[in-house]
Parts: C-alpha cells; sequence; structure tokens
C-alpha cells in the first residue's frame, strides 16, 4: 500500500496523510504492542472529553504496525510560534491553560509513571549501576496523586485551528506526577531555548501555585529517562550534567 510521501517524520514513527485520515506508521524496531498500547492511551484521553484525534483503526500495512486516525486541519502552534516569536507568552498561556486541563484529570487505566521512568532509567546508556540505583531510590522515594500527564507536551503537539486546540502523540502518557510532566516540558524548550523554557516555568509555576524546586525535584530522573530515548537531536552529555547537577553519588 502506497501511502505516499511523510508529512511529519519522528524518532519512533512517520506520519502520513492519505484519503483524509492520519496514518501513523511505526518504525520496525519498535515491540509489537507499540501501537496497542499509544491507541489505548489516546482513547483513554479521549474518553475523558479532552480534544484529542478520533482513533479509527489499529492495523498493520506491508507488515508495520499503523494507527489510523481523524485529521485534524491546520498548524501546529510551533508552526505559528515559529512564524512570530513575539507572540511567545501568548501561545505559552494557551498550552499552559491545556496542560493544566490534562493535569486536573485523575488517571486510571494507564501505564503508572513510575513504572515507565524505572523502566528508562535501568535501560539508559551513560549511566553505571549505582547511578542507576540512587536513580530508581529517589524516585521510588517520591510521592504524588497519580494525574493524566501527556509526557511528550511540547508546542509541535498542539494543533490550532478554528480556535480550537487539538493535543496529538499520546504514546509517552502515564498516570503519574504532574511535575515530572512539568519538567519533562521545560527540559525539552531548553534544548532549543532557556529563554521560552524560563518562560514556561514561570507561567505554569504562577498559574498553578507550584515553585520552580518542587518541579525540579524530577530533574535528574526525567533526564535519565531522556538518555534511554537515545534521540538525535538531544546531546547525551547535556542530559548526563543535569543527572548529575541535581543527583550527586
Amino acid at each position: 500500500m502506497n501511502l505516499g510521501t511523510p508529512i511529519a517524520i519522528g524518532n519512533t514513527a512517520n506520519v502520513f496523510l492519505y484519503e483524509n485520515k492520519v496514518f501513523k506508521v511505526y518504525n520496525d524496531s519498535l515491540p509489537d504492542k507499540e501501537s496497542t498500547n499509544e491507541a489505548h492511551k489516546q482513547k483513554y484521553a479521549y474518553s475523558c472529553g479532552l480534544s484529542v484525534p478520533k482513533i479509527v483503526d489499529v492495523t498493520k500495512i506491508d507488515g508495520k504496525q499503523v494507527i489510523v486516525m481523524e485529521h485534524i486541519k491546520g498548524r501546529t502552534i510551533g508552526d505559528l510560534l515559529t512564524d512570530n516569536m513575539e507572540k511567545a507568552e501568548y501561545y505559552l498561556n494557551i498550552s499552559v491553560d491545556i496542560q493544566m486541563k490534562i493535569h486536573r484529570i485523575k488517571a486510571d487505566s494507564i501505564e503508572p509513571m513510575s513504572e515507565k521512568l524505572s523502566r528508562q532509567i535501568e535501560s539508559a546508556p551513560g549511566l553505571d549501576i549505582q547511578l542507576k540505583s540512587t536513580l530508581i531510590k529517589k524516585l521510588d522515594s517520591m510521592t504524588f496523586d497519580e494525574k493524566l500527564c501527556h509526557g511528550d507536551f511540547h508546542l509541535f503537539n498542539l494543533i490550532m485551528s478554528d480556535h480550537n486546540v487539538t493535543i496529538i502523540d499520546w504514546v509517552d502518557s502515564s498516570a503519574g506526577d504532574i511535575r515530572a510532566d512539568v519538567y519533562r516540558t521545560y527540559l525539552l524548550y531548553s534544548r532549543f531555548s532557556v529563554e521560552l523554557a524560563d518562560m514556561y516555568m514561570r507561567l505554569y509555576c504562577e498559574r498553578s501555585g507550584l515553585s520552580k524546586d518542587e518541579v525540579f525535584q524530577w530533574a535528574p530522573i526525567i533526564a535519565a529517562a531522556r538518555l534511554s530515548e537515545c534521540v538525535s537531536s538531544e546531546k547525551p552529555e547535556r542530559l548526563l550534567e543535569i543527572v548529575n547537577q541535581y543527583c550527586p553519588i
């Protein structure tokens, strides 16, 4: 089946637009149930009343795992911001509103964040056994209410159309601590712009009542887990520096 040229190329999948539907085609290297797991999480977010693309089908095409979902017309807020950086605070405020709406949902029926992070830390390259043990103990010591966390929340995963914003890419979602989810977003932004990351952190903390110190308790855990993703645009040295800064042996 020829789906044409991808409209987006990601670390784990390519995305195609075909017959007015979106086809997310996973890389062969991923576990067999990757598409099923992501579809389950996305359906759960949809069931919670969030603006999320509706799943049409979970299937295989030419032996590859595929999720078929409705096509949301519009542009990502990330693209809109790139066109006009002067509107950074405006767009970040929109995103914070959406993220806080996600974080108000009491989560169940999806993967616990602690299990996901523990698995990622154990498989992360560049961490010795002692440091992994220290990080797992720190993770185990964290107490929190399990809320819905997107896990990869940033402006390029928000599609704006006709004054509505749709949240995409739920593969990393989990039931966990909202502070960890906020730090993850900060970490992603700081890779490109510390100024943008700091603005996001200020806005989220002002609106939520959280403090930056509370959020940064998660810094070494989230940075260590990020190492396991082996993202080409992310420097392992930067992540290791964060881990060592906030979790000295």
